[in-house]
């Protein structure tokens, strides 16, 4: 998946996501964190890629989305191994 960093600072970024989908798991993942002041996503039209921006204090905005992408790949994992064992 390919990001497209609009704007990026230490505590601040602003970047083009593939999917609405994924924008919003992000966006509940990272207010989740405490450090995170501010998640949220916008779409100015259907037919464009939503656009999320991300404020920290405390630790910065892309350390703050890789924990907030660790989280969420490790829930998956676990989800994917509680299905196997329903086999």
């Amino acid at each position: 998946m390919e990001l497209n960093i609009l704007k990026s600072g230490k505590d601040e970024i602003e970047f083009e996501i593939e999917s609405l989908t994924l924008a919003e798991i992000l966006r509940v993942y990272l207010n989740k964190d405490s450090a995170v002041t501010f998640a949220a996503w916008k779409r100015d039209h259907p037919t464009r890629k939503p656009i999320m921006l991300v404020k920290t204090k405390g630790k910065t905005a892309k350390k703050a989305i890789d924990d907030a992408v660790s989280a969420i790949t490790k829930d998956l994992d676990k989800l994917e191994a509680d299905f196997k064992k329903m086999k």
